[in-house]
């Protein structure tokens, strides 16, 4: 794992328990994503074969436990800020495995359809939202490191049960391939979870001093009815929605651009080590650039990438340094939606917000795969795909100038050196470090 210094905020957890709930999250993020996301990438086909469905529609039914988990997190984040994340994250691994037994024995295609709303609830109290907000509120001004080091690891979920999910199916069929994903999901996650994560959760009042010391003191029906907030919102889903339509579509374009399957799979996986870059270099860019100019930066470079993607005709080593470089601007993009609650009003409601701010996100990763191959029908191609998702991204940009809050209270100290270096008292209180919000 990264080496993490570890300071523990007042009235949380000691450095060993900061260290011990980045294991335990690593861990479980891991296996979460690993069942209950890249499973089903590699099992769709079998589903297909073996059922009679469609692709279509059993595409449908894992996005219908996206779209369920989006609406979940709401009222899931609520409950993260009263209680902590672990009896809502427990909950959600105890959830996980019986659906899991349901997608795998389900008969008919509405039980199919249930038993992934079912997943969908077990996300929303398992996957990254609600470990954010237990690193973000635990971890207080060393946030970024913890989120970094999280997020490093959990990019090892594909690499990990991609493999291991088409090694299973290969002695198995693609139900008791999903009935042994199950077991490994309940033995692993529920007692992390429910062992792994006590400790004290900071209650509101220690959390909101903290905020109001940085300049960020401000009520959630303020910051939800804030013009800031109402511009970060879509600036995030339009960011997700091309960054995920990318990433699916990436494989048919190169091909349309003379690559080999095999070789386009290589330009996506090098996508990932240029992803896992990315999120080494964050810290760097939250310390050069402001709130403001760091989300606009990260979507130009996203916006950039891939509009380079949907011109360069070639030669490969073009279109792969391409795709590295929309890999690296994925990376940080995943760390810029991680803060960006907490970068700008605190994290005293960080999970009532972030749910709030992660809804249209899940959504938008949802709907990414189907728009994908529409609009290449629509358009004729995947070239004009990337160009219209490069818009989307730049308008992204475009809508990030706004997500500052007004007037700007709060210290940058924070936002901008979270997880690099401590403020010192002498350059928080003369203001040195305010933020720059041109």
């Amino acid at each position: 794992m990264p080496s993490v210094e570890t300071t523990a905020a007042p009235g949380s957890l000691s450095p060993g328990g900061l260290r011990r709930v980045l294991v335990v999250l690593c861990v479980t993020e891991i296996v979460s994503w690993g069942v209950l996301y890249y499973a089903f990438p590699v099992l769709a086909p079998a589903i297909a074969a073996d059922t009679g469905w469609s692709i279509s529609m059993i595409t449908a039914g894992f996005s219908t436990g996206l779209v369920v988990s989006a609406l979940v997190g709401i009222p899931a984040g609520r409950w993260l800020d009263r209680i902590g994340p672990r009896p809502v994250m427990t909950a959600g691994s105890i959830l996980g495995p019986p659906a899991v037994v349901g997608i795998a024995w389900a008969p008919t295609l509405p039980l199919f359809f249930a038993a992934w709303a079912l997943a969908g609830i077990a996300m929303a109290g398992t996957l990254y939202p609600p470990a954010f907000a237990a690193l973000t509120r635990w971890w207080g001004p060393r946030r970024v490191r913890a989120l970094t080091a999280l997020t490093l690891l959990a990019g090892l979920a594909s690499t990990i049960f991609a493999p291991l999910t088409a090694g299973l199916l290969t002695g198995l069929d693609w139900r008791n391939t999903y009935l042994v994903l199950a077991v490994v999901l309940a033995v692993i996650t529920v007692p992390a979870h429910l062992f792994g994560l006590r400790g004290p959760w900071p209650d509101h009042d220690q959390t909101a001093e903290s905020d109001q010391a940085a300049g960020a003191a401000h009520t959630p029906h303020e910051i939800v009815r804030s013009r800031a907030f109402w511009l970060l919102v879509p600036a995030i889903a339009l960011g997700t929605f091309s960054a995920f339509a990318v990433v699916v579509n990436q494989v048919p374009l190169l091909i349309e651009r003379g690559l080999s399957t095999t070789e386009a799979a290589w330009a996506l996986g090098l996508g990932g080590l240029g992803q896992v870059l990315g999120r080494l270099g964050y810290g760097r860019l939250a310390a050069a650039f402001s709130v403001r100019m760091r989300a606009v930066v990260i979507l130009a470079l996203s916006a950039a990438a891939t509009l380079l993607l949907g011109l360069l005709p070639g030669p490969e080593v073009l279109l792969v340094a391409a795709a590295m470089l929309a890999g690296a601007a994925r990376g940080v993009f995943t760390l810029l939606q991680a803060t960006a609650i907490s970068d700008r009003w605190g994290s005293a409601h960080y999970g009532r917000l972030n749910g709030l701010l992660s809804a249209p996100a899940m959504i938008a990763t949802a709907l990414a795969p189907w728009a994908g191959a529409a609009l290449a029908v629509a358009l004729g191609g995947y070239p004009a795909v990337f160009v219209l998702l490069a818009a989307i991204a730049a308008l992204a940009a475009v809508l990030a100038i706004g997500t500052v809050p007004r007037p700007a209270r709060f210290d940058d100290t924070v936002s901008r050196h979270a997880g690099v270096s401590s403020p010192s008292p002498t350059a928080t209180a003369a203001g040195s470090d305010e933020v720059d919000h041109r």
